[in-house]
């Protein structure tokens, strides 16, 4: 490859939602929040090392019959959602969250991996809040 010496056409998607492969025996479901694994394959989201936050999932995929691959999961990769917490507060609006599986955000403190789901921006109760997921 070389850098460009003329005009370009580029390729061109908006990215709020897109299309990942799904790992190989791995179900997920439909509202989840999802994480590729270190291999690069969608999975449930976990507090696991190596795990990178994707988005929430649209619908429910289920490859646990299939290879790397085999499906598909369309997920959002923005916007603001409704999740469980483990244990947060008021005063944590504006701060960071993090997963703790794909139905729970909580803060750094309650994690183990700190991979970061959004930022918590409206408290519900201490155990229910909205996290922006934008990047």
């Amino acid at each position: 490859m070389a850098a460009l010496t003329q005009d370009r056409a580029t390729a061109y998607r908006e990215g709020i939602e897109l299309e990942f492969p799904v790992a190989a025996a791995t179900k997920i479901y439909a509202g989840s929040l999802v994480c590729a694994n270190t291999q690069g394959y969608a999975v449930p989201a976990a507090d696991e090392a190596g795990l990178k936050f994707l988005g929430v999932a649209l619908e429910q995929v289920d490859n646990t019959g299939g290879a790397d691959g085999a499906k598909v999961v369309r997920l959002r990769r923005t916007g603001v959602f409704e999740f469980n917490a483990d244990s947060i507060t008021q005063a944590m609006v504006g701060d960071p969250m993090y997963i703790k599986d794909d139905n729970t955000f909580d803060d750094a403190a309650g994690t183990t991996n700190s991979i970061k789901a959004g930022v918590l921006v409206k408290y519900v109760t201490d155990t229910k809040g909205w996290i922006d997921i934008s990047r």
